[in-house]
């Protein structure tokens, strides 16, 4: 059964009518009206809102249905659930390579840092609440922790609709050096970003493209792994 992004309807116990509404914003409907009906069903039985909050987290229901944030209250002059999900926003396709490079697996980084199934992109993209293609993060297993994810996300979220629009991929090398491609006008831009301060480094950046937009350049690399010394390089 899917659920809109709002909806409002009743089911009836041999109590009473249970009435509920819905809200499921940015997330995939499909998942959300599973997890609603799961958790009304426990309503229905126990009558109880500890107990639905109680199954979300025993069974980690926020984690298999892809929820970062939910508000669920009842109305007892209306007789009336009321449910509210909030999912994250998609940033990048993640490739994570397995020792010697040899093997990889997939996942989709969100907004707050966490890594997701692959299968929140498709189901977005069924309902047409994903419809940009996302950049894609290499990086080796080695370096995966919860920090590391944090620190991009937040990188990435942080770039200028300029900058970010552009972005194509993403690579952390074993030495924790961070390289951005950038694809423009069907020409790409290799920014080598190094180990470290990646958001003052960032905010360069920003300045370099939106120079070089004005002067309709497109340049093949610009180093700043040196804080101090910028260098952008042309094709002859």
């Amino acid at each position: 059964m899917l659920f809109s992004a709002s909806s409002f309807s009743a089911i009836t116990t041999k109590e009473k009518k249970v009435k509920y509404r819905t809200s499921f914003g940015s997330c995939p409907s499909r998942t959300a009206g599973t997890l609603t009906l799961q958790l009304i069903k426990v309503f229905e039985r126990a009558q109880s809102l500890r107990d639905m909050k109680l199954k979300i987290v025993k069974e980690k229901l926020k984690d298999k249905y892809f929820i970062s944030d939910y508000k669920i209250n009842y109305d007892p002059l209306r007789d009336q659930l009321n449910f509210k999900f909030g999912c994250p926003e998609p940033l990048m396709k993640v490739q994570i390579f397995k020792k010697g490079g040899l093997e990889s697996y997939e996942a989709i980084l969100v907004e707050t840092g966490e890594l997701f199934d692959p299968t929140y992109e498709v189901l977005l993209r069924a309902e047409n609440k994903l419809t940009k293609p996302l950049p894609f993060l290499a990086l080796p297993v080695e370096e995966m922790d919860k920090k590391l994810q944090k620190d991009v996300a937040g990188l990435v979220m942080g770039m200028d609709y300029k900058v970010r629009r552009n972005l194509s991929e993403v690579i952390l090398d074993e030495n924790k050096e961070l390289t951005m491609i950038l694809s423009s006008k069907n020409r790409a831009s290799s920014v080598f970003l190094g180990k470290e301060d990646w958001n003052g480094k960032l905010k360069k950046l920003e300045k370099i493209v939106s120079y070089m937009g004005q002067k309709k350049k497109v340049p093949t690399i610009i180093n700043l792994t040196n804080a101090k010394k910028v260098v952008v390089k042309f094709n002859d």
